[in-house]
């Protein structure tokens, strides 16, 4: 800038200056030189300006675009999780875990076609040697075929009882998650697959999946235990898949009645080893809730048809709850649980398990909730019978 303005001064004191030494046409033209001069430098100040003022521009056009995308970005994008901490102090276990971390992420690409998905840590720490372990419940995309039907693809929660699609802490009484659902069902339980699900109108709706299926043939004790053949889509073999189908109610406020029915080919996978077994599980669940009084009633069975499963008497296994609950206020609610659970029914001797759960549940917060309830087991013959209290906190945002 004061080469410019040096310049204009230099340039107007040529024309101001007395010049004797030049002709008349020489000065002429000097002036005029002169002059085209200071219209160049004024020009090039004028570009200089545009130049500025058209890279302001363009940054802030810059800037409110990745700000746009950002809040466009945000708009869809939803994060959430819970979790839930644990003391079960009883004769058999005295213990403090983290039994759960879980983060939710979803994006919303349109209108109709959103993304799913839940990651896991169990127990703290995972890896070589620890006790936890790092899981993906769900990651799947689902698409609205009109205003009462979608379908969704990928893995998702198989669609049975009370607890497998939500179990969120804040949900449910009792620090852990009842027997039944947890060795009959067995939650959590995911697949990967496609499933369709809808409203048939008049208060029922629908779930259809074909999914991967379990892989019972584990040798010696757990042969044929559904919890223990569940492969958590992880390399899980696909020679033989399963389908699953639930209907359910929801017509009355309050209440929810449905019924599944799950059947698998093959539960062992093809194993040369294993004799071949036909599962056929079924389930149906009562939820009713009237100003404070709440009711959950479960029952399932497993039917598994194959030589070997009924040599071991594992070829009906069955399981059922009934928990009645009194909510106080809003803070406050107990409950009472009675349940039974048989993983050899098929067996004809003593294997079938008895518990009794008594507690209550405190939430300062609806999403933030205290746990405390005492514990009763009568084990089969032969079996250590468990007794004594869980301790829990646990969360969901």
């Amino acid at each position: 800038m004061t080469i410019k303005i040096t310049a204009r001064w230099l340039a107007a004191l040529l024309l101001a200056a007395p010049v004797v030494t030049v002709q008349a046409d020489e000065l002429s033209d000097l002036k005029a030189m002169l002059q085209q001069a200071l219209e160049r430098i004024e020009q090039l100040e004028n570009q200089q300006q545009e130049m500025s003022a058209a890279q302001e521009t363009i940054v802030e056009q810059v800037e409110n675009s990745a700000a746009s995308q950002l809040a466009q970005w945000a708009e869809k994008t939803s994060i959430g999780g819970y979790g839930e901490a644990h003391w079960n102090n009883t004769n058999l276990n005295d213990e403090i875990d983290l039994h759960r971390f879980v983060l939710f992420f979803s994006h919303q690409f349109t209108d109709d076609l959103r993304f799913q998905s839940e990651f896991e840590i169990e127990h703290g720490v995972a890896g070589e040697g620890k006790n936890g372990e790092v899981e993906i419940e769900q990651a799947y995309i689902e698409y609205d075929i009109n205003d009462r039907h979608r379908v969704a693809g990928g893995v998702f929660l198989v669609p049975v009882g009370i607890l497998n699609e939500t179990h969120e802490p804040n949900t449910f009484y009792g620090v852990e998650r009842n027997n039944v659902e947890k060795n009959i069902i067995p939650s959590t339980w995911w697949e990967a697959g496609v499933k369709f699900s809808g409203d048939l109108g008049g208060g029922f709706g629908y779930d259809l999946a074909l999914h991967s299926g379990l892989e019972a043939s584990k040798s010696g004790v757990f042969t044929f235990k559904p919890r223990d053949g569940r492969r958590k889509v992880s390399e899980a073999p696909a020679k033989d898949g399963a389908v699953t189908a639930r209907l359910k109610y929801t017509g009355v406020p309050g209440l929810e009645l449905a019924a599944t029915v799950q059947r698998q080919g093959d539960m062992t996978q093809g194993d040369p080893f294993t004799d071949q077994a036909e599962g056929l599980l079924t389930e149906t669940h009562v939820v009713y809730n009237r100003g404070p009084f709440g009711l959950r009633a479960l029952y399932a069975m497993w039917d598994i048809d194959g030589a070997e499963a009924k040599a071991l008497g594992r070829d009906e296994q069955d399981g059922w709850f009934i928990e009645p609950s009194y909510r106080i206020n809003s803070s406050w609610g107990l409950f009472a649980r009675r349940s039974s659970w048989d993983n050899a029914a098929g067996g004809g001797g003593d294997s079938e398990f008895k518990q009794t759960d008594i507690g209550v549940n405190y939430w300062p917060h609806q999403r933030v909730v205290i746990k405390f309830d005492w514990m009763n087991m009568d084990a089969p013959t032969g079996q250590a019978d468990e007794d004594g209290f869980n301790l829990g906190v646990g969360y969901q945002f």
